[in-house]
């Protein structure tokens, strides 16, 4: 198995993420750390403090040597999918080639509402994030893209310089809808994210990506399958270790664990430690 921590942006200073990431980025058992793209918080006083998360992965990542980086997930409707896509890039050239590029079609009407961004309804938000991973999947494998969408209109577009990870970072699809996002991630995801779940939900939610897969004709093999789960701020190294190897028993690939409350560097070493005996 693998692991990852995340660090949501929120009640929180930098320097208490800051603090976590180094002690994953020394353990050598975690693979990667997470951060997720919101801009107020989504647990606690949602009027609370909250950073925005591409600034805070991109100094993350500048102090890290090792972990893979990314955001679980960035929201599509917050940025144009060709300055995502030239965001994207730059990060992972600034990374050494460590991003895994988040993607989601966004959900949060709090914020959205509050900032006059349109989420759209459904069925409209699900059309225009098919589009939006299509329009960023090629700006960033293809030297010239044009696209021509009923939310996009791409022409003789460039997104350089490319990042040093060919063809492209991996693409991460997050979310568990399965008529729309798990089909969209069987199609462009080289890693899907299944927020909070059971083992017995997971492996009912692979069995559909992995149908969905096949109605594509894709190898299901291609893409890793992760869970976040909540890290509470007294789970002890071992409570946690138990919910991961639960995960692993139902073909979890990897694990991330989502802290709570204020970050405590420490919690993470006694985490790593109890992670290492499911680390072949």
């Amino acid at each position: 198995m693998r692991f990852g921590i995340k660090t949501p942006p929120q009640h929180n200073t930098f320097e208490d993420m800051l603090a976590v990431w180094k002690v994953a980025d020394d353990s050598g058992v975690f693979e990667s750390a997470w951060n997720f793209d919101h801009f107020y918080p989504l647990v606690g006083d949602t009027h609370g403090p909250c950073m925005e998360a591409w600034v805070t992965l991109a100094a993350l990542a500048r102090e890290t040597r090792r972990l893979r980086i990314g955001c679980m997930v960035n929201g599509s409707p917050y940025r144009h999918p060709a300055v995502f896509a030239n965001m994207a890039a730059s990060l992972d050239i600034v990374s050494g080639g460590r991003l895994e590029l988040g993607i989601g079609a966004g959900w949060n009407e709090e914020e959205s509402n509050a900032y006059g961004i349109d989420l759209l309804p459904l069925k409209q938000r699900m059309d225009r994030f098919d589009e939006y991973v299509a329009v960023v999947d090629s700006l960033l494998r293809n030297e010239v893209t044009n696209f021509n969408g009923e939310y996009f209109t791409i022409t003789d577009a460039r997104c350089e310089p490319k990042g040093p990870q060919s063809p492209r970072p991996p693409i991460v699809i997050g979310g568990g809808g399965e008529k729309r996002t798990m089909r969209t991630a069987a199609k462009f995801a080289d890693h899907w994210n299944l927020p909070f779940a059971t083992p017995d939900v997971f492996s009912q939610k692979k069995a559909i990506l992995m149908q969905h897969c096949d109605d594509l004709g894709r190898d299901a093999t291609e893409i890793t399958c992760s869970v976040q789960i909540a890290l509470g701020v007294d789970e002890s190294g071992s409570e946690a270790a138990d919910k991961a190897a639960a995960l692993g028993n139902a073909g979890c690939d990897k694990v991330i664990f989502t802290m709570r409350g204020k970050y405590n560097a420490s919690q993470i070493e006694e985490v790593a430690t109890s992670l290492e005996q499911l680390v072949p």
